[in-house]
């Protein structure tokens, strides 16, 4: 696969929040199953079709797991190579989003496991929200509310983070996201609805700090 190698590029992405409107999972299931096909048989195209639709979605997945530039291009390219040692294995009926980012999602447990990370020490915080096209003064605006998202965000345990940004960022279905996390749909409606509450708090705290110091 030859793209494996290449700097993943951010990709543009959707606040986390209840009323936010989710990155869709839009791949045409026709398209989709003939691409798994084409895969399972080894097709150079098949795989680099793949890279290029999710790509850049599974490293900012990893990217806001990991708050770490450089650790989640590590995360991105065991990931890849996980798919491309298993593509022969794959079902003919594999949906490629919910089986990406649960082979990503492994692949970031196992790296905290493996070193003993406490998921909330971190000092290499990503900018990953994107800046608005707007005046000066909502501009000033826009960046001060995507820092208290961001915070708010890498504030959470990593359990309620990767929920938000399976359902709430990538548009997984809440049933998806439950086979992605490894729990049953009804337990992942519990963790997005806690999420979103923990989420919620964070930034009442934030605004209220905000309004203490003006």
């Amino acid at each position: 696969m030859r793209h494996l190698h290449e700097r993943p590029t951010p990709a543009r992405v959707t606040s986390v929040t209840p009323d936010a409107a989710a990155r869709s999972y839009d791949v045409d299931r026709d398209f989709e199953l003939e691409l798994v096909g084409r895969v399972r048989e080894g097709d150079a195209a098949a795989f680099d079709a793949v890279h290029a639709r999710f790509n850049s979605r599974l490293f900012g997945f990893l990217a806001r797991l990991t708050r770490n530039r450089d650790i989640a291009e590590d995360l991105l390219e065991e990931t890849w190579l996980r798919f491309v040692a298993n593509a022969g294995r794959l079902n003919a009926d594999t949906r490629l989003g919910p089986w990406l980012f649960t082979v990503a999602r492994n692949v970031h447990v196992s790296y905290c496991r493996s070193r003993a990370l406490d998921d909330r020490n971190s000092d290499d915080a990503l900018g990953l929200w994107p800046a608005p096209s707007a005046s000066p003064f909502e501009e000033a605006v826009g960046r001060e509310l995507e820092q208290r998202i961001e915070a708010s965000l890498a504030s959470l345990p990593v359990s309620c983070r990767e929920v938000l940004l399976l359902v709430g960022v990538e548009g997984l279905r809440p049933a998806e996201a439950a086979v992605v996390c490894g729990v049953s749909a009804e337990a992942l409606r519990q963790r997005l609805k806690r999420a979103r509450a923990l989420l919620a708090e964070c930034l009442d705290r934030s605004a209220d700090r905000t309004q203490e110091k003006a």
